[in-house]
């Protein structure tokens, strides 16, 4: 009886820990996406999941307006993976902007990015929108640039 017991005890545990992981369950439909900022010039993004300021899980997803040059750059993150949805994202690796290292990415591309790796984009020839995932805490600090 009193391995019944436990395993009733067991049972309604599971239960109940099944039930908190699908209310937590995050679903966000096309037209439920809201981008943040302005129409043009710098990106808009919004959180899809997660936060990105704290540790832990997100994704993300932004929006880069035509002829946006993102300076280089680095990312903290752990783990950090990218998608480009729509649009072709210019990317280059290196402290300094040097269009000879961008490279195209067109829609449907993954990448990732080591933790504080150097980087630099370009939406050279239309909007482009990615979704990025990382583990938390993230965030953007800008390489420093000597002239």
């Amino acid at each position: 009886m009193r391995m019944h017991y436990l395993a009733v005890v067991l049972w309604a545990a599971l239960a109940a820990a099944s039930v908190r992981a699908q209310d937590a369950a995050v679903l966000k439909l096309p037209q439920d996406i809201e981008f943040k900022g302005p129409l043009s010039g710098p990106p808009q993004t919004v959180v899809l999941y997660g936060d990105p300021t704290k540790p832990g899980l997100f994704v993300t997803r932004v929006k880069f307006s035509s002829g946006w040059k993102d300076a280089p750059h680095w990312h903290p993150d752990e783990a950090r993976t990218v998608v480009v949805l729509s649009g072709t994202f210019y990317f280059g690796k290196g402290d300094t902007w040097d269009e000879s290292k961008l490279q195209a990415y067109p829609a449907g591309t993954f990448y990732s990015e080591p933790a504080k790796a150097a980087h630099f984009t370009w939406a050279k020839d239309g909007d482009v929108v990615i979704q990025v995932s990382g583990i938390g805490p993230s965030g953007k600090t800008f390489v420093k640039q000597t002239n």
